[in-house]
């Protein structure tokens, strides 16, 4: 694999680390804001939808430059938006600084996603792009454990100056060692916009909206359900997100090596097994042992889904996919902003520490429900051109062509 896909790592684990340390210090922010755990919620919510409103946003005014350029650009904004949060004296302020560094994520991935399947053949495709997300993986088991131990020991103001410099060393490694390039081939916004018309990139998103938002779902709130409901102490929660991380390492792996041979069935096993997983939690919770293997389990098949959708996404959207790769990069955190809100939503109605776990469960079975309602149009479709080019055949060798036709056999 080039190299190139190291500085794409280094981004992404910069990024990584900022989207989930987040949840490892959500009560020591509440507290030194004076605002309730749902509320602090809103900076997972709110960098979320930043998210989803930078990928296409950016990915957009980015079809000028060069893609190396504008992954540049994008991870000089994550510095600002880290530092912003790291300095913020009010919550609100805090929660701006979180959509700043988010409006950098999506369009990142998106581009990154592109370039890291472009460095490939066509059937190591879905292996880079797991390489590229392994940066993000591997942020959850040592970024984020590390940043919510230094923002439970020293502040989590310290937390996120750490994490700026993480953006630091990610604006470098692009620097140095991802290659220059022109324009994008298709700088078109109108070609990037036509890829919208496919259904698949539509049902894809869809998929992803649901599918990674269970995960969301549980691992906003696992620090108080951890701590109230498993009955691990505060010090313990560090660990346990290493667990996370290291399920999210090789789920990502397994997922994008399985997606290259058999896309479709690697993201049904997933899906299926990630809705099961969810809905265990909620009875797994009670108990240390078994919430700590449960919340491994949810990382690994969670993740398993993010190289095969992504890769489906740059196959529906083949002659233009940059735009549409962004896209699936903001469906996944409009996911998580939804399970984010709707675990919010159901431990403020008193249901609870364990309710977004079934919460999540419910998601991920509707992105089940969807992955076969595209494996079936895409049936459908590849049998519909199957007939249509055996007519053409069939016509192409029954009918002679007129100017091969003698001139007295004409009339």
């Amino acid at each position: 694999m080039p190299l190139a896909l190291l500085a794409l790592a280094i981004g992404a684990f910069g990024i990584g680390t900022t989207e989930f340390v987040i949840m490892g210090v959500l009560p020591q922010v509440a507290g030194d804001f004076g605002v309730s755990i749902p509320t602090a919620g809103w900076l997972v919510t709110g960098y979320a939808l930043g998210v989803v409103l930078g990928a296409p946003l950016l990915t957009v005014l980015g079809t000028k430059v060069s893609r190396k350029k504008m992954l540049m650009f994008l991870m000089g904004l994550f510095i600002v938006g880290n530092a912003l949060s790291a300095f913020a004296p009010s919550f609100g302020l805090m929660l701006a600084g979180r959509v700043v560094a988010s409006l950098a994520h999506g369009a990142f991935f998106g581009i990154g996603s592109v370039v890291a399947a472009d460095l490939v053949a066509p059937e190591k495709k879905a292996s880079a792009i797991s390489l590229m997300f392994m940066g993000l993986t591997v942020a959850n088991i040592v970024g984020v454990p590390g940043g919510t131990y230094v923002g439970q020991a020293i502040g989590w103001r310290v937390t996120f100056l750490l994490v700026a410099a993480l953006g630091v060393l990610g604006l470098l490694g692009v620097a140095r060692l991802v290659p220059g390039t022109g324009r994008p081939p298709a700088a078109n916004v109108r070609a990037e916009f036509a890829a919208f018309r496919n259904v698949q990139v539509w049902l894809a998103m869809a998929m992803t909206v649901l599918g990674y938002g269970g995960v969301f779902a549980a691992v906003t709130y696992i620090t108080p359900m951890m701590t109230e409901v498993a009955g691990y102490t505060e010090g313990a929660v560090t660990w346990l997100l290493v667990l996370f991380g290291v399920g999210m390492f090789l789920g990502n792996l397994l997922g994008g090596k399985f997606a290259d041979r058999a896309l479709m069935p690697m993201l049904f096993v997933a899906l299926g097994s990630l809705s099961a997983a969810l809905f265990l939690f909620t009875a797994t919770a009670h108990d240390k042992v078994l919430a700590a293997v449960t919340l491994t389990l949810v990382g690994a098949l969670g993740f398993a889904t993010v190289p095969p959708l992504q890769k489906w996404v740059l196959d529906q959207a083949s002659a233009a996919p940059t735009l549409a790769s962004a896209a699936n990069i903001g469906a996944f955190n409009l996911g998580n902003a939804l399970a984010a809100w709707l675990g919010g939503v159901v431990i403020a109605r008193g249901l609870g520490y364990t309710s977004p776990n079934w919460v999540g469960g419910l998601l991920a079975a509707s992105a089940l429900l969807l992955a076969f309602l595209a494996a079936f149009l895409d049936r459908r479709t590849r049998r519909s051109r199957i007939v249509a080019g055996s007519a053409e055949s069939v016509t192409a060798a029954t009918v002679p062509d007129a100017r091969q036709v003698p001139a007295g056999l004409g009339r």
